[in-house]
C-alpha cells in the first residue's frame, strides 16, 4: 500500500536531517589536460579545471581528507565541506593541476600507483588508445588467444587509418570503426587480468601494430622526483593506489596484500611519512571485496576511498568513502552538478 505524501515526507526528513548532521563531498578527478582523444573521459581541461576551483571556492569549505574526521565532528553546518582527490598519478597533476591549486588555495589528495613511477610504459588502457585509436596504418588481421580463448578481428579498410574521431568515448554505445570495436572489446578482456598478463599480451599488440612501448609525453606519470615536488608545501597529500592499478576482487587475497602493503611501503620511503589513505583501483562496488576493505584496514590506512557516489556523513563507513566522478564540464554545469549532488 502506497502512502499518500509519503514521497514528500522522505525528501523533508532529509532535508531537516541534512541541516543538523555534517556532511562532505569528495571530489574525484584524474587528469588536468588537453588531449587529442580521451576515450575513457579522465581529462579535465585547465581551463575548465580554473572554473570548478572557483565554483567550489564559491560554495564549500575545503579541507584535507586526512582532516575528515576533525571537520566531520565541527558545529559549522552553513558551509559545504568538499574535498578534491587525483586517481593514478599522472604527471599534470604536478605541472597543470598543483599550480591552480595552489592559485585558489584548495588541498587535494593524490592517489599514486606505485609501479608507475619509475615505469616506461603508459596505463594499460592509455597503451590501448595509441595502439588502435591512433590514425597510421594497422595489419589487416589481428589474432589474440587469452585464457586459452581465441579472438581474431579483420580490419578491413580500418587497418589504412583515416579519421581520428577524436570526440569518441566509451560512453557511447556505437563504434564508428572497427579498431573502436576492438579498441573496446580488448578493453573489458584486459581489465581483469593480472598485470604481468596484461603487460605481455599489450607488447604483443605493440609489435603487431610496429610501435614501441615508451610512453607519451602527453600521458606520463609521475617520476620519483616529481612526486616529491607534489607533496612539498603540503597542500598536496600523497595516497596509494595499489602497485600496478588491479581490479583487487579478480585477485587472491595474497596478491591484494601485496599491492595494497607494498605501495603503501614504497610512497612512504620515498615521502619520509607516513602515507594514512588509499583509494581503491576503478573504484566501483565490483571492483573490490570485503576481504579487500579488511586489507586495507589491516596495512594500517586512516582512510579508503571507493568510485560510487554518495555524500560523507560521521557514521559512513572510512574504508568506503564515497567520492563524485567529475568529468570535463565546464564551470555552469559543474555548479548545477554540485547542487544535484548536495540535495541528493
Amino acid at each position: 500500500m502506497t502512502i499518500p505524501g509519503i514521497d514528500r515526507v522522505r525528501r523533508t526528513a532529509r532535508r531537516v536531517t541534512n541541516m543538523f548532521v555534517s556532511r562532505a563531498m569528495i571530489l574525484l578527478y584524474h587528469r588536468v589536460a588537453e588531449l587529442p582523444q580521451d576515450p575513457q573521459l579522465l581529462c579535465v581541461s585547465p581551463s575548465h579545471f580554473i572554473e570548478h576551483l572557483q565554483v567550489i571556492r564559491r560554495w564549500g569549505r575545503t579541507i584535507q581528507l586526512g582532516k575528515l574526521d576533525q571537520a566531520l565532528q565541527g558545529v559549522d553546518r552553513r558551509r559545504h565541506m568538499i574535498i578534491v582527490t587525483f586517481d593514478d598519478g599522472y604527471a599534470d597533476n604536478l605541472y597543470n593541476a598543483k599550480p591552480l591549486l595552489e592559485r585558489y588555495d584548495v588541498p587535494a589528495t593524490v592517489f599514486v600507483a606505485t609501479g608507475y613511477l619509475r615505469c616506461k610504459r603508459e596505463f594499460w588502457y592509455d597503451e590501448l588508445e595509441k595502439i588502435f585509436l591512433h590514425t597510421g596504418p594497422l595489419p589487416d588481421t589481428l589474432r589474440l588467444k587469452i585464457n586459452e580463448r581465441y579472438y581474431e578481428w579483420e580490419l578491413g579498410s580500418d587497418a589504412n587509418g583515416g579519421e581520428s574521431f577524436s570526440d569518441w568515448n566509451v560512453s557511447r554505445k556505437d563504434d564508428p570503426t572497427v579498431r573502436h570495436c576492438i579498441y573496446r572489446t580488448v578493453f573489458q578482456i584486459l581489465h581483469p587480468l593480472p598485470d604481468t598478463e596484461r603487460q605481455k599480451i599489450l607488447e604483443y599488440l605493440a609489435a603487431w601494430a610496429g610501435m614501441d612501448t615508451a610512453s607519451r609525453a602527453t600521458h606520463r606519470t609521475l617520476l620519483p622526483q616529481e612526486l616529491i615536488r607534489l607533496a612539498d608545501g603540503g597542500l598536496v597529500e600523497i595516497g596509494s593506489h595499489t602497485v600496478s592499478h588491479p581490479v583487487l576482487s579478480a585477485l587472491p587475497v595474497a596478491q591484494q596484500v601485496d599491492e595494497i602493503a607494498r605501495s603503501k611501503a614504497c610512497l612512504e620511503e620515498m615521502l619520509g611519512h607516513r602515507v594514512a589513505s588509499f583509494a581503491y583501483p576503478f573504484g566501483g562496488r565490483s571492483h573490490y571485496t570485503q576481504e579487500t576493505v579488511g586489507v586495507v584496514r589491516d596495512a594500517g590506512f586512516d582512510w579508503a576511498c571507493s568510485n560510487f557516489a554518495g555524500m560523507v556523513r560521521p557514521n559512513t563507513d572510512r574504508w568506503q568513502l564515497p567520492r563524485f566522478l567529475v568529468r570535463d564540464w565546464d564551470g555552469q554545469e559543474f555548479a548545477h552538478r554540485l547542487s544535484q549532488w548536495f540535495r541528493s
